[in-house]
């Protein structure tokens, strides 16, 4: 019988110690990694507003836009991750991450879909916008959209002398006054077409030429104290991104007011861009406080569903919105809005 090892001596060579099967720190860290760089490039694509505002700047600020969709695909990994771990418990790291990006994402996006409390009282106020798409709308769809909404207000971007000389005859025998914010002989795309009701009385109109794309104000007459802003930012399109912010900034300078207002147009911008969400914080959005808040505006080659919500109507002062719609209009690569508002006293 050989004698119990002893205490191993100072010195002595221990014998190698391998770790169990599978278990190889450097795979280990490399699993770690490669679950790392997944998370980051998810976020990048769905949450770039939370990562130092990149969505301030190309080509995050075209891809936010469609977060909504990259949620839904983050969301889809996510699943698969999570059935992948039931099975392989050292998958855990990549579902993890993309189940974090899933929440944060759903939990910025998923509240637009349900609707706020019906407004209870407050006088109704309907208001209409829709990008003609560089004067090409049919002007006999608007003109029937008009005379069976009966909007107290229009705003008509990309619509300019020419659009406006069309538009007239069809609605001014319905009680309609309207006002482009460009000179006759510019193209109607860089122009915005303001439509009143008569029934608001003696208005005053405002043209705001310190941007590309002038917007047009409507004051006073029926409207008292509330303001109406017919409203077209440019694109956030490359080389434009610079000026797409700064048009965005101009909103605060009506829902920041304590006076009410109203702003209607294409913003070319989502409720997931900051750059929108900075300028507009102190106002409402009405398809949001409807529970349409994901339905698409843009483009319409594309399902309601698919695309991005860029065309808004904003409103501060609690302003509510007791209804909201989406119309498709020939002509235009645009989609109508129709809300009918609730003006408190």
């Amino acid at each position: 019988m050989s004698a119990p090892p002893g205490p191993a001596r100072p010195g002595a060579a221990q014998p190698p110690v391998h770790p169990p099967p599978g278990r190889s720190p450097r795979g280990g860290r490399g699993r770690f990694l490669a679950a790392g760089l997944l998370t980051a490039v998810a976020a990048a694509g769905v949450l770039p507003d939370l990562l130092f505002r990149m969505d301030r700047y190309s080509p995050f600020a075209q891809l936010i836009a469609f977060r909504p969709l990259l949620l839904a695909a983050d969301m889809m990994l996510a699943a698969i991750a999570v059935l992948i771990t039931c099975v392989r418990r050292r998958a855990w790291p990549f579902a993890a991450g993309l189940v974090a990006i899933a929440l944060v994402g759903g939990a910025m996006v998923l509240p637009r879909a349900v609707a706020d409390p019906l407004p209870t009282s407050g006088r109704p106020l309907t208001v209409l916008s829709f990008n003609v798409f560089e004067g090409n709308a049919d002007v006999d769809a608007v003109a029937e959209l008009i005379r069976s909404e009966r909007p107290d207000l229009v705003s008509l971007p990309e619509s300019g002398a020419a659009y406006r000389d069309r538009l007239a005859p069809l609605v001014e025998p319905l009680g309609y006054r309207l006002t482009t914010s460009i000179r006759s002989g510019r193209a109607d795309v860089a122009g915005v077409t303001a439509v009143v009701a008569d029934g608001l009385g003696d208005v005053t109109v405002r043209i705001g030429a310190e941007m590309p794309f002038p917007y047009v104000e409507v004051t006073g007459g029926g409207l008292g104290a509330l303001r109406f802003v017919a409203f077209h930012s440019v694109a956030p399109v490359p080389g434009e991104v610079p000026q797409w912010r700064a048009d965005l900034g101009q909103l605060a300078q009506w829902c920041e007011n304590p006076r009410p207002a109203i702003v209607a147009g294409d913003l070319n911008a989502t409720l997931d861009h900051s750059a929108l969400r900075g300028a507009i914080s102190a106002c409402n959005d009405a398809a949001a406080q409807r529970g349409a808040g994901l339905a698409a505006t843009w483009p319409t080659s594309a399902p309601h569903w698919l695309g991005p919500q860029i065309d808004h109507v904003l409103s501060n002062s609690g302003i509510a919105a007791e209804t909201f719609s989406v119309r498709d209009i020939p002509g235009s690569d645009h989609r109508a809005i129709v809300t009918r508002l609730r003006i408190p006293g």
